[in-house]
């Protein structure tokens, strides 16, 4: 991997390191740069996991991915730059309160200087900066404060977007069990593949900016900018397809399939 050229595609500054301040700049920037996206599974174009094609992929194609794609990859530019990097296996809430079933969401442990992170480029609106795995610990980032709790072997991730009387939304849960690559490659086939996953219903394709997000779902854009949220449906095909350049720097020769509820 041209790890010069990924550094270069996320607009990394300075000397890369394995040390903390290289992380959280890494870990941003990464958020700033890669959309969270599912055209490639809207697209039926396969999902490939190999290193090189995820590079060819993300950083020569200037594309994104979901979580097996992006947390995948970073690991792989963390390991050539220094950082103990581990799989782990997350379970995402849904809104009627139940988990996801193991390897349901792929994220990433950085051991550093005897201090656990958590690391995880693939979820779309969350964390900007690593967290570190301590229970019951305010972190306070501009995307919300987060903290974890624990039950059992799970840690929870929760995010309060007010002070710490608002109320606390679980995002997902996590083991710190290290885990290989492959034990993930069946429910990445299910989230790509399976009409029952929400990843093959609709195309979705999320950013971090500078001054919030910017999301296009379906024919529909949404941008928040300091914390103020517009939504706009796009008229016709021509327009989605500008926005998707605009926004993302993503060039598509047709508008991804919408289900029938979406279209006009």
């Amino acid at each position: 991997m041209d790890t010069q050229r990924y550094l270069q595609h996320i607009g990394f500054t300075g000397v890369a390191r394995p040390d903390l301040p290289t992380l959280q700049q890494l870990h941003h920037r990464h958020m700033l740069s890669v959309p969270f996206e599912n055209l490639s599974i809207i697209y039926h174009q396969g999902i490939q996991l190999a290193p090189e094609a995820l590079f060819n992929k993300v950083v020569e194609h200037n594309r994104g991915g979901f979580c097996y794609e992006l947390n995948t990859l970073f690991a792989l530019l963390l390991r050539e730059i220094g950082f103990r990097v581990s799989f782990i296996s997350g379970e995402i809430r849904a809104r009627d309160g139940h988990f996801g079933p193991p390897y349901d969401h792929l994220a990433l442990r950085v051991d550093l200087a005897g201090q656990a992170w958590l690391v995880d480029v693939g979820f779309g609106d969350s964390f900007l900066t690593p967290l570190k795995i301590v229970v019951a610990e305010p972190q306070p980032q501009t995307s919300g404060t987060f903290h974890l709790e624990r039950e059992g072997e799970y840690y929870l991730l929760e995010r309060r977007n007010g002070d710490q009387r608002s109320h606390a939304k679980t995002l997902y849960r996590f083991t710190v069990q290290p885990r290989e690559p492959h034990e993930f490659d069946e429910m990445c086939r299910f989230h790509s593949t399976s009409p029952q996953s929400h990843f093959t219903v609709s195309p979705t394709c999320s950013l971090l900016t500078g001054t919030g997000r910017v999301t296009l779902s379906g024919d529909r854009l949404i941008t928040t900018v300091d914390g103020e949220r517009l939504e706009r449906t796009l008229a016709g095909d021509a327009e989605i397809l500008a926005a998707y350049r605009e926004h993302f720097g993503i060039s598509l020769d047709r508008v991804p399939a919408r289900p029938a509820a979406d279209r006009s």
